[in-house]
């Protein structure tokens, strides 16, 4: 298998500025997304029970909060947060723009 490159930029965004890789670099298990946050934006408080996918955030630039089960987890530029299936989890930017690189698989 050859490797694929994808530019985060081609990608339609859904929801703002989220941008789903996986299709795009034609992965088999792991998703990976690249998420541009307004400031003020707030994500869908979501969880991964149902299909067991384990998620990794990294907060490459800016400031935000992710509330993982009720838990406010501070984040800053470079911190990676890890977040279990059923971990109930929701993004909330600060005043500036922020930059995270999700990667989640089963």
């Amino acid at each position: 298998m050859s490797p694929t490159k994808a530019n985060y930029e081609d990608v339609d965004a859904v929801g703002g500025g989220l941008h789903f890789l996986r299709d795009e670099l034609d992965c088999e298990n792991l998703g990976v997304s690249l998420l541009e946050c307004e400031p003020g934006w707030e994500g869908k408080p979501h969880d991964h029970a149902d299909d067991g996918q384990e998620e990794v955030y990294v907060l490459v630039e800016g400031e935000a909060t992710v509330t993982v089960d009720g838990e406010d987890v501070e984040m800053s530029e470079g911190d990676a947060l890890r977040i279990a299936p059923e971990e109930r989890r929701q993004i909330e930017n600060g005043d500036g723009e922020s930059t995270f690189v999700l990667a989640g698989a089963p």
